[in-house]
Parts: structure tokens; C-alpha cells; sequence
């Protein structure tokens, strides 16, 4: 059986830093400045032969229940009621708080095994702190350094006594057999209601959400099961135009939603139904294409939009015409407030995910290619045919073709588009992102010289 543990404490205290060094890679956004996680991040973390789920939280803080920070916090201690071992974290160099000790009273009140880890212990400044601990009346405390490794070993024997009697020191269960999820990423401008979105879709509310523009921080990933699949879905920081983000926190957001994209089977790319198809929605569902992800539009706020006969079919047709490069992409109106349209929303991610999986035989698309060639042929260019002698697929995910041809960098570009949006028609494979490459043929007389008559 698996075993869940939670990291918890003030702001700033290096909380993300030792998730990163559990799960073993930089997964949480780590900064100077205090506060920046604020949503409750899990991941799979080994320690030894232990393997499980650790849980990064936002920094305990006093604040009314309704503020930004009061959310935050009911965000911390979900996680606390969710976990069986509690690591209970306190800035060594800075010694016990007040404050730490009003979040150690919290911690008895939830009943759960607590084990204070004291951060930043190298040196000499970390020595007196460490000692402090005892005072908070959780037993020993374990002297660490999460940003330089020091003391896991001594954090390996806390975990292992604290495991609870009925889970062994061994591997976390294996991963149910079958289908591995689909995964996810939720991509927009800020404040167009992703987390919103998303904590409808999990029927909880999993994920900050607010009034404030830019809550959202790292990319946050979900699992959810539903519509007999399991997904993955990642939340992600709204994504501004490049020349408004000042902010070196802001940059790290931004950077995270994009390894989010890269990582993604699916972008569900989320606009305001009111302001639709701006600019910064172009770019956004621009850069997916061009990492070759599969692309669901959705309309957020739906429940605002006036209901009108014949809307849907306009908001194809309008979709067609902002995105040409990913013609046919599913376009699904959808509302996080009143949860309309969200099982249409995840039919369309699966249907998307098969098109962008998809793969052609190479008998038919060499067929698909004698008949295009002769109802459009390629120009001839400077005086010359371009000649497309054969076309196969080496992968999908995205589909990839490559057409091996003579002078393959004179073929004009719209010429290759015109070959993508027949490939798109013919092989059934709407909205997706489509590579299609030219291999040009080596020829066998290039470099031999003539011979003299």
C-alpha cells in the first residue's frame, strides 16, 4: 500500500525546495521571494526504498478565511487531512516562530503524525534553530538541508518509523494496468477561468480560484477518471503577451505552462466566450500547433452568451477562419460556473487524441498521392516540374509525412499547404497539427563527370 505525505509550514521555509529533491526533479517553482506556491502540488517522491505521494502546500499563514491567502491556506490543510505522515518544516537559521508554534497546536488538533524537519541546517547558523524545535513538542527534530541534500538519511529513518502500521516499507503499489492517461494541459489568458474549469470537471474544489488575475502559479496536475478514461490535467499560469511580463516570478510561471504544453497529449486552449479569438488567443493556439500537440477550443462562460439559433455552426465557421493551420479543430462552449458542456468538452479531448494518434497505410496514401498529383500537379518552376515521386508516415503523434521529391526547396508553400488540407480531408484528421516534410532524392549522377566524346 502507498503512503501519502504532506509538507507543511510558513512562508518560505523551503517547502518546495525539499518536494524538488524528493520527486527528484525541479517540478515546483522555487523563488526568494515568500508565497510562491499557492495551490497544493503532488507528486511521486522516493526516499530510499520508499516510494510515495508527497504533497507541496502553500505556506501556513493567519488570514481571513475569504482572502487570498485564507483560500490558501483551506488549500494546506486539505492536504494535511488528505496525508498519513505530516512533515512539519521550520527555517532552522530563523529559529521557532510564534507563528510556528500556533500552526504546531493546528497540526495535534488534526490528529496526524507529525515529524518537524528543520531546513537550512548547514553551517553553524542552523545548529541553535535545530535544537529550538524540540520545544514544539513533536519528538526529535531532523536537521536537513533540502538545497544541498544534507540529512536525507536521517529523514529516510523518521519517514520509515512514522509509516502507518498497515503500509510496508516497500514500493508504492504498481500503476493499474490498461490505458495510460491522457494528459492534459489547460492553457489561456490569465483570469478566463481555468482553475475554475477545472475544479468542475473534478467536482471539488481541487485548485485556487478567485477574482484576482494570475492566482494560478505553477502548472498544477490532476488526475481525474472519467467517461471510462483516466485522465491527467494540468492547470497552468495565464500566458501575456511576452513584453508585458516584467516579473521574474511571472517568467517562471510562463516557462512551467510551456513544459506543461510540451508535455501534454491535449491543449485545451480556454477563451472568453465574450472576447474570443483576440490576439494573445491566436498566439497561444499558434505555439500548441507548433509543438504539435492536439488542440480543443473551448469557450468559456457560456452560460453569459446569449442563446442564438445557428451559433454553433457560426462559431465553426469562425474558428475556421482565425485558425486555418489546424482546420476542423473541435470548438466546445463550455461554462465552469454551471458545468454545461463538459462532457462534450472531454468526448472532444478523446476524439482528438485518437485523430492526433491516427496513422495512414502507406499503399493508401501513395494512392491519395498519384490521384492529387493529377487533379493539381505542381508548378513547374524555373522551367522545371517538381516531381513527387512517393509519401509515407514514419509517426504520429503528431501524423508526420515525408514525401520524397526532386528539388524539394522549390516547392512553394502553397502547394504544401494545399497537400496538408488534402491530407486532412482524405485521411479523416480534422484539427489536428499535420508535418509533412520533403525528402529530396540523392542523384546518382551528381558529382561524376561526363564523359568526352
Amino acid at each position: 500500500m502507498s503512503f501519502t505525505v504532506a509538507i507543511i509550514g510558513r512562508p518560505n521555509v523551503g517547502k518546495s525546495t525539499l518536494f524538488n529533491r524528493l520527486v527528484g526533479r525541479r517540478l515546483a517553482l522555487v523563488d526568494d521571494q515568500p508565497g510562491v506556491t499557492r495551490d497544493r502540488r503532488a507528486g511521486q517522491a522516493r526516499l530510499g526504498d520508499l516510494e510515495f505521494t508527497v504533497i507541496d502546500t502553500a505556506g501556513l499563514e493567519d488570514a481571513a478565511a475569504k482572502s487570498l491567502s485564507g483560500r490558501m491556506r483551506k488549500q494546506t490543510e486539505t492536504a494535511v487531512a488528505e496525508a498519513d505522515v505530516a512533515l512539519f518544516l521550520i527555517d532552522a537559521r530563523a529559529g521557532v516562530l510564534p507563528v510556528d508554534r500556533g500552526f504546531a497546536d493546528l497540526l495535534r488538533k488534526a490528529g496526524k503524525r507529525v515529524i518537524v524537519v528543520a531546513n537550512k541546517s548547514e553551517g553553524r547558523a542552523g545548529g541553535q534553530g535545530a535544537l529550538e524545535a524540540y520545544e514544539l513538542g513533536f519528538g526529535e527534530p531532523v536537521a536537513i538541508s533540502a538545497e544541498h541534500g544534507e540529512g536525507m538519511a536521517d529523514l529516510y529513518a523518521a519517514l520509515r518509523q512514522a509509516l502507518p502500521p498497515q503500509t510496508p516499507a516497500t514500493a508504492q503499489d504498481a500503476a493499474a494496468a490498461g490505458e495510460k492517461p491522457i494528459r492534459i494541459a489547460v492553457v489561456g489568458r490569465p483570469n478566463v477561468g481555468k482553475s475554475t474549469l477545472i475544479n468542475r470537471l473534478l467536482g471539488e474544489e481541487r485548485l485556487l480560484t478567485g477574482p484576482e488575475a494570475g492566482i494560478t502559479r505553477d502548472a498544477i496536475s490532476v488526475p481525474l477518471y472519467r467517461q471510462g478514461r483516466e485522465f491527467l490535467i494540468y492547470d497552468t499560469a495565464g500566458l501575456r503577451r511576452r513584453a508585458k511580463i516584467e516579473e521574474k516570478l511571472e517568467k517562471l510561471s510562463v516557462a512551467d505552462a510551456l513544459n506543461a504544453i510540451r508535455f501534454a497529449d491535449v491543449v485545451i486552449v480556454l477563451m472568453d466566450s465574450e472576447r474570443a479569438f483576440e490576439d494573445q488567443d491566436l498566439r497561444i493556439a499558434d505555439l500548441v500547433e507548433k509543438e504539435g500537440r492536439a488542440i480543443v477550443i473551448a469557450m468559456g462562460k457560456a452560460d453569459l452568451a446569449p442563446k442564438q439559433a445557428g451559433a454553433i455552426k457560426k462559431l465553426r465557421e469562425e474558428t475556421d477562419h482565425w485558425l486555418p493551420q489546424v482546420k476542423g479543430v473541435p470548438v466546445v462552449p463550455v461554462s465552469g460556473l454551471t458545468g454545461e458542456g463538459l462532457d462534450r468538452l472531454l468526448r472532444a479531448v478523446i476524439e482528438s487524441h485518437a485523430v492526433w494518434n491516427r496513422r495512414a497505410q502507406t499503399s493508401a496514401l501513395n494512392r491519395w498521392l498519384r490521384e492529387t498529383l493529377a487533379q493539381h500537379p505542381p508548378p513547374a518552376v524555373s522551367g522545371r516540374r517538381l516531381k513527387l515521386n512517393y509519401i509515407t508516415q514514419p509517426k504520429a503523434r503528431p501524423p508526420t509525412f515525408v514525401i520524397a521529391c526532386t528539388r524539394a526547396a522549390a516547392l512553394p508553400d502553397d502547394y504544401r499547404r494545399y497537400l496538408i488540407n488534402a491530407l486532412r480531408d482524405s485521411f479523416d484528421l480534422p484539427g489536428t497539427p499535420i508535418r509533412l516534410m520533403l525528402r529530396e532524392k540523392k542523384n546518382p549522377y551528381a558529382g561524376r563527370k561526363r564523359p568526352q566524346r
